[in-house]
């Protein structure tokens, strides 16, 4: 009698309802829930907008906030995924976390045809980041990279190398300082593997064991040599992105490393500054190889849980299209992973004058190291070459290879 009742609701209800039967994604529901950082422009809510109504009522894509710390994001996802929570059907993932989540068999490949799609027009930096083992993991949404933003009232000419940098900042005097993220935390981490990509290395092989050649020796040259400086603010150790930012703005500084977000921040906060603000390539750490800027962002991963898989993966390539990584840029200042859309009018207003610095930083990167076990190996590094003044050439990076090994002797990765 019961079901006799439901299947007549279902019949009178199927006009207006789509939820009485199953869905080509597998489950009785339509909606996609997912779960990324409460990003807070309002960019990631109008994509929704966007998608939800180009479903045609296919999908209902629902926005879950994660905390705005990544570490605390990465903590929520891997319990969930761990406990195989059907509540996940979309994760926006730091593309750092990609081989983590795929060797747990948390999340599943891009289909072949979305697959043909991605890699026929995203740049090769964000890719990378997306790729474990032969396979694309994620579905690349925005990026994010630094470039070296100077002051050109002090600068006649930006330094192409980090050497060349610090005898500028010296010559300039006081107000020369050289603005890092140089805390012990992720950014440490990024800095180290910047440097040692373009010193012509890398932290791991390819097939994972541990590396560290000569090139190492040279990014840690720099570090250090940088931290024991008249260059170096003296509060280095601790300096992240924006108290990077904030010293910059404060005058005291002629150099910074750091990602796009400072130049709205210039502009608005600190309009003598932002005057005179210039923005240059990633500098060389061997003048004769070209620099490897960091490569962060996220990518979108669907999740082996999910009731509705099929459509998550429409709803990730929807959350990805030209349309609304334009608007993920102009709201929320996060460039995009389509090539092509580098040279669109609403990109070259939204990053005036270094678009294409932006694009080429972003397709040449270095990504981190893409392993399973990227957290161990990133607090290995920080744990060792922190603070980066106490840095000793060869001793402390041959530590760091020693203590890398014991890692992956240990079996973590």
């Amino acid at each position: 009698m019961r079901r006799s009742l439901w299947v007549i609701a279902c019949l009178v209800l199927a006009a207006g309802l789509s939820a009485c039967g199953s869905d080509e994604g597998g489950g009785g529901s339509r909606d996609v829930n997912w779960y990324v950082f409460d990003e807070p422009s309002g960019a990631y809510d109008k994509a929704i907008e966007n998608c939800n109504k180009q479903s045609g009522g296919r999908y209902q894509i629902k926005l879950v906030p994660l905390p705005t710390d990544a570490n605390q994001q990465r903590e929520l996802l891997v319990r969930r995924l761990a406990a195989q929570d059907k509540d996940i059907d979309l994760a926006g993932m730091d593309v750092i976390w990609t081989a983590e989540f795929a060797e747990a068999k948390w999340i599943k490949p891009v289909p072949a045809d979305k697959r043909a799609e991605i890699e026929g027009n995203t740049l090769s930096g964000p890719l990378k980041t997306a790729q474990y083992k032969g396979q694309l993991w994620g579905v690349p949404l925005s990026s994010n990279t630094q470039v070296l933003w100077y002051r050109k009232d002090r600068v006649k000419q930006p330094p192409k190398t980090w050497a060349d940098m610090l005898r500028e900042a010296e010559r300039i005097g006081a107000n020369g300082k050289i603005q890092v993220q140089a805390a012990r935390y992720e950014g440490f981490t990024v800095w180290f593997n910047s440097l040692v990509a373009s010193a012509g290395g890398s932290i791991l092989k390819p097939n994972g064991d541990v590396s560290l050649g000569p090139p190492a020796d040279q990014a840690g040259e720099v570090m250090r040599n940088l931290a024991r400086s008249s260059a170096a603010d003296p509060a280095i150790s601790n300096s992240k992105e924006d108290s990077a930012r904030l010293a910059f703005q404060s005058g005291s500084a002629s150099f910074m490393l750091n990602y796009p977000f400072v130049y709205p921040s210039a502009k608005e906060e600190a309009p003598d500054v932002f005057k005179n603000l210039g923005a240059a390539p990633y500098p060389r750490v061997d003048p004769n190889k070209p620099s490897r800027a960091p490569v962060g962002g996220i990518n979108l991963g669907v999740s082996s849980y999910s009731d509705n898989p099929d459509l998550a993966f429409d709803a990730a390539m929807c959350l990805r299209n030209p349309q609304n990584q334009i608007g993920n840029a102009t709201l929320g200042g996060l460039p995009p992973t389509i090539e092509s859309l580098y040279a669109s009018p609403e990109i070259q207003k939204a990053y005036p004058g270094f678009a294409n610095l932006l694009k080429s930083s972003i397709a040449t990167g270095a990504p981190r190291p893409v392993t399973p076990a990227y957290s161990d190996i990133s607090l290995t590094i920080q744990d060792t070459l922190h603070p980066p003044a106490d840095i000793e050439i060869p001793a402390t990076i041959d530590e760091l290879r020693s203590r890398l090994n014991e890692v992956e002797e240990g079996g973590l990765f």
